[in-house]
């Protein structure tokens, strides 16, 4: 593992997390919880095999990831992130903020897994009436289905499907990413080639109540602006 050489908090962690593909792994991890070799390599589409085993054994001797076997009559290695590990989900939840405005125009080659929804969404998503009953949005976007469901007023995410949703959200990644988080209109986005089926209010029941990061961030900016010219 290289380092900066640097007596420096910031050098330090870049030292142990900063190469290519180990934040991704981490996310990974964060994800699925335990998963297998092959169950990580899916989730990282591009990276080669010798340069993922690379990254675990580094991370390992690093006290972020740790080995584990799985349990009978399942014959194989799991990993999964110590304690020190998960503590990297802020750090990654920060990033992705940084991150968002660069979605607004994604790359025809981009690669895209439905199951990194789960960490934003659960992020910004909140029941906003946790006292009516429990609803289920799927949504389908990505390589499979995704659900949102409210339980004891927090928003959680899986993959899967169930027989009789409440709502089923459709369409290409980035409308269904801004249409959950309120940037769009599910009008305007319908318009654009997304399909909505369900009563609405259960869209609007988990999407968040005040403008993303990143919006508020330009409100502020054009504010600033304003007050000094």
């Amino acid at each position: 593992m290289r380092s900066y050489g640097q007596y420096c908090a910031l050098a330090k962690a870049l030292d142990v997390i900063g190469d290519r593909w180990t934040m991704l792994i981490v996310r990974e991890l964060l994800i699925r919880g335990s998963c297998r070799y092959t169950d990580l390599r899916d989730g990282l589409p591009g990276i080669a095999t010798n340069l993922l085993a690379d990254r675990l054994r580094e991370l390992e001797q690093a006290g972020i990831v740790r080995r584990e076997a799985a349990p009978p009559p399942i014959a194989t290695t799991l990993f999964r992130l110590t304690v020190r590990g998960e503590e990297l989900e802020p750090v990654l939840q920060e990033l992705g903020h940084w991150g968002a405005p660069l979605l607004a125009e994604p790359a025809a080659e981009d690669v895209f897994r439905s199951r990194w929804l789960t960490l934003p969404l659960e992020h910004h998503l909140r029941d906003r009436t946790p006292d009516l009953p429990p609803v289920t949005l799927e949504v389908r976007t990505g390589d499979e289905p995704m659900l949102i469901e409210t339980a004891g007023g927090r928003v959680r995410t899986r993959p899967g499907s169930v027989p009789n949703p409440d709502a089923v959200l459709t369409g290409p990644p980035h409308l269904v990413i801004a249409t959950l988080t309120g940037k769009l209109d599910l009008t305007d986005d319908r318009a654009a080639g997304l399909q909505y089926l369900g009563d609405p209010e259960t869209l609007r029941r988990v999407q968040p109540m005040s403008p993303a990061p990143a919006e508020q961030s330009s409100a502020s900016r054009a504010t600033d602006e304003e007050g000094t010219s």
